[in-house]
């Protein structure tokens, strides 16, 4: 079933890590395997015996089963199995197992170094990625075009079922970036790692099922799945679960249907767990004023939780009233917090009068601020934002004279009626995350911007939500150049009414000069108006600007 590949060179020469580039066409097909691995015959001695022998068996013989993976040649004629790493293969992408950081320590063993130092720059502008998610990058000098990094999960006995299904979701999320992506060949290694204490097997199991399901719904997408083992347990293992998820004729689909475990999983292949129960038991502290007290305990569905609870004077017995008083009702606690955000919104509708927007709603917990930068950052990392780049209203600068990065805003390049706001808040987010993770710093060249519309403070208000807390705490100073008394005006009723602690870093800069002093000149990409705006405002006093090059230089 599986064979060896004797590579060659791709137009003659080897890849940076001495091997050679290999194409699809030298790589097996599962459909082409001559070896069948015959289950009947196992020898019980070996050193890889099926532990999911007595999973179903004892549903019946083959006959009468019903397939959960039937024999499908189209699904079959698109899977692979190979012996090597993945990014020797010429194929549209490769799949890098790393850790939250995308560290190149953690990452896959020689994918950087096959790579080149590219891969591991553009990684450190990504942001890290969360557990079960993935992110796109370059392939640089590999044979791939791109390469898709993902985080496979921490795994524990006590949180199987979680494992596995964040283990499913890293398979689907490389899947969904490829299509995305309009590639439609992907190499992948195993998305898991020793350190992570994941068993080899059931790892396999899930990413095997993953892939299945993902085919059968997207299988016009997708030509080539290469699954790649480097030792050669995994290829044992992948050798002998193929046949249960991929059958390749009817012997072997009526043999899987004997071997699949009981829980395949849902339509995508994630796990499915059994409904809970909740056990209640009478409390060793029930008075003895008490009618009667039950005697044995009671199984309750939770799906019949909420008609138990209607009988008040039953479960009266079993619950104590003064425990229960310290739980508020889940539709009492929502109406609450309704009301208590209707009556902040309405509070504020005086600043709705004056045009500062709506400054309404409770303050987000720390919780829901993450959740909401989470959200946004997912989007934006999955759209392609070329058209607010283009308009360099946000974009990188250096450092300032601390060493933190500074981030640069041209409040001129705002032009509120050609923007969509939602995409441009989803680009800020996606270029300010590599940079909250550390102090760093904001300029703001206000210069001309009065000329234009400038967004409300609900909206501001809005925006430092979703960027959250860790932009405000390591955010060190925002200097603004060429302030006019309305951006003054405005500046202080954020600081009253949004943000006293963000607000209060601003630092107000009326000529270049004096930026240059906190961020060095050559640290900045700055427009040609802000100097002609410099020179008007200030008469050219301190400066004299080379129109050629705009260099400035201190006037003697």
């Amino acid at each position: 079933m599986y064979r060896p590949v004797a590579t060659t060179t791709r137009g003659g020469v080897p890849t940076d890590s001495g091997d050679s580039v290999v194409t699809l066409d030298q790589v097996p097909r599962w459909i082409d395997s001559e070896i069948r691995y015959l289950y009947e015959n196992e020898d019980p001695n070996s050193d890889y015996p099926d532990p999911l022998s007595s999973a179903s068996g004892s549903e019946g013989n083959a006959n009468g089963i019903v397939s959960k993976f039937p024999l499908d040649h189209e699904v079959n004629s698109k899977i692979y199995l190979w012996r090597g790493d993945p990014w020797n293969l010429e194929v549209d992408a490769v799949v890098n197992s790393t850790n939250e950081n995308l560290d190149e320590a953690h990452s896959s063993p020689g994918l950087h170094a096959a790579a080149g130092p590219g891969l591991a720059e553009e990684c450190a502008t990504l942001g890290g990625c969360r557990t079960g998610m993935a992110k796109v990058t370059n392939a640089y000098d590999l044979p791939a075009r791109r390469v898709i990094h993902t985080v496979g999960p921490k795994y524990a006995v006590k949180y199987h079922t979680a494992a596995e299904n964040a283990l499913s979701h890293c398979y689907r999320s490389c899947f969904e970036l490829l299509i995305e992506n309009g590639l439609q060949s992907i190499a992948m290694g195993c998305i898991y790692t020793e350190a992570k204490n994941y068993p080899r097997e059931p790892a396999a199991h899930v990413a095997i099922r993953t892939v299945r399901r993902f085919l059968e719904k997207q299988k016009d997408k997708i030509e080539a799945v290469v699954f790649c083992t480097t030792t050669s347990s995994d290829t044992e293992i992948y050798k002998r679960l193929l046949p249960l998820y991929f059958p390749r004729d009817n012997h072997e689909e009526e043999i899987a249907g004997l071997k699949l475990p009981a829980d395949v999983g849902d339509e995508n292949g994630e796990t499915t767990t059994a409904e809970r129960k909740i056990r209640i038991k009478p409390l060793p502290n029930t008075k003895s004023s008490s009618p009667r007290t039950p005697e044995a305990s009671v199984d309750l569905s939770a799906s019949n939780v909420g008609l138990s609870r209607r009988s008040s004077s039953y479960l009266g017995l079993f619950l104590d009233p003064a425990f229960m008083s310290l739980i508020k009702d889940p539709d009492q606690r929502r109406r609450e917090q309704w009301e208590k955000t209707a009556q902040a919104q309405s509070s504020w509708n005086c600043f709705k009068m004056l045009g500062y927007g709506d400054l309404g709603g409770p303050p987000l917990s720390a919780a829901e601020e993450y959740s909401l930068h989470s959200r946004y950052l997912a989007k934006a990392n999955s759209l392609n934002l070329s058209e607010i780049a283009e308009m360099k209203i946000v974009y990188r600068g250096g450092v300032d004279s601390e060493g933190h990065p500074v981030m640069v805003v041209v409040g001129a390049h705002f032009l509120l009626r050609c923007l969509d706001l939602e995409r441009f808040i989803l680009y800020v987010v996606k270029e300010f995350e590599p940079l909250i993770q550390k102090p760093y710093s904001i300029v703001y060249f206000h210069s001309a911007a009065s000329l234009q519309l400038q967004p409300d403070l609900g909206w501001m208000k809005r925006l430092q939500q979703i960027l959250g807390r860790k932009h405000q705490r390591n955010l060190h100073a925002i200097y603004v150049l060429h302030p006019t008394f309305g951006l003054k005006t405005a500046i202080f009723a954020l600081q009253l009414f949004v943000d006293n602690v963000v607000w209060k870093k601003v630092v107000y800069l009326d000529r270049l000069l004096q930026l240059f002093r906190h961020v060095p000149r050559e640290q900045l990409t700055i427009p040609d108006f802000v100097f002609q705006h410099d020179l008007e405002v200030n008469g050219g006093k301190g400066l004299i600007v080379d129109p050629r090059t705009k260099y400035v230089y201190r006037r003697p």
